[in-house]
């Protein structure tokens, strides 16, 4: 690849990503989405929806950090699978070390 191929290659690699405004609109919503998590809570009436809400607004979250922070909106998808791959396995995990501590709590080994 020449060198004139691989400077007009990094440019258009350089303009997919944000620019600092975006970052900041993204800080802003992070933020909006905590003082919701706070809000939601605190406020009585939404105890029996609590954790729902809360794993929806930590979804939302993460998607944001990782998609703009770690830039895995804007890589090769490669990266992507490489990232979501063993975060899943590790959800899966953790579900089913759940299930068998609460069976395990209910079933006593003698």
């Amino acid at each position: 690849m020449s060198e004139h191929a691989l400077q007009m290659e990094h440019a258009e690699h350089a303009h997919a990503h944000p620019q600092a405004p975006t970052y900041l609109v993204i800080a802003v919503v992070l933020v909006v989405l905590t003082v919701m998590e706070l809000v939601v809570f605190y406020v009585p009436s939404l105890q029996p929806v609590l954790v729902p809400i809360l794993v929806f607004l930590a979804i939302v979250k993460f998607i944001l950090v990782g998609g703009f922070y770690m830039h895995l909106k804007f890589d090769q998808r490669i990266f992507l699978v490489f990232f979501v791959f063993p975060l899943i396995l590790a959800c899966y995990i953790g579900v089913v070390l759940m299930m068998l501590l609460n069976y395990l709590a209910h079933h006593p080994v003698t």
